[in-house]
């Protein structure tokens, strides 16, 4: 906990705390286009909507790995202030080289590159990561279970949506969860399951609305909510009063 954190439980102060912000979305067989969505445009702040692993059903893992792999090999990579960049750097030296370091954890426990992974020289200078795509990693790995904070994504094969709600549910963050489906079903069965404070379904899983509750479960938040009435909320002093005449 911060310094500041505890002089505020010192003085009597509230406490919100917004924690780590991985989780793992799932894609399932009866989407065919799993894949097929343009990447949204990349920020070169850190947002901790970031996700620890992408877990696809045996159905279409290779043709999603495949069609995912081309639209991370085509991000254009450069300085933020170009309108034309998709990634930007990243925000310091060191979290390029933890970055780097993940990539070459996951290697080295078997994780397949499929794209990136490699340093960058660009003509502007700046803490720049490729975008990566590994594949063939296990659920229990660390790049599946720590986080990364760049732009480094990984995939996790699985049989059935149990086994991949399982998976879903076994790490210990839980901001946001996301799945991709056509299935009604695995959509109401997901947003009631998902141990997550906040799911979308067939949306990308980073925001919300402003007048919504923001927070997480597990190791992800602790306290209150953030945003709409659960921010009034956090920021009202109750007072109870009698008078008798």
């Amino acid at each position: 906990m911060s310094q500041r954190g505890i002089q505020s439980i010192e003085v009597g102060g509230r406490l919100l705390l917004a924690l780590a912000g991985h989780g793992r979305p799932l894609a399932l067989k009866d989407l065919a286009q799993a894949a097929g969505m343009s990447p949204p445009k990349a920020h070169p702040y850190l947002v901790s909507f970031g996700k620890l692993g992408l877990i696809v059903q045996d159905g279409i893992h290779d043709r999603f790995v495949a069609a995912l792999g081309e639209k991370v090999r085509a991000l254009k990579v450069g300085d933020a202030l170009d309108p034309t960049t998709q990634m930007g750097p990243a925000v310091s030296e060191s979290q390029m080289q933890i970055s780097y370091k993940y990539v070459d954890i996951a290697r080295s426990a078997g994780g397949r590159i499929v794209t990136g992974g490699d340093r960058l020289s660009l003509e502007n200078p700046g803490w720049y990561v490729q975008p990566t795509l590994i594949a063939d990693t296990d659920a229990t790995s660390r790049i599946n279970n720590e986080e990364v904070f760049g732009p480094v994504a990984s995939t996790i094969r699985v049989r059935s949506y149990e086994e991949a709600l399982a998976i879903a549910n076994g790490v210990e963050f839980g901001l946001s969860a996301g799945i991709a489906t056509t299935s009604l079903k695995y959509a109401r069965d997901f947003q009631r399951r998902a141990r997550a404070g906040m799911v979308m379904v067939n949306l990308a899983t980073a925001g919300v609305d402003y007048h919504v509750g923001f927070g997480g479960s597990k190791k992800s938040s602790y306290g209150a909510r953030e945003q709409g009435f659960a921010a009034v909320e956090f920021f009202t002093q109750h007072k109870t009063a009698y008078s008798w005449s």
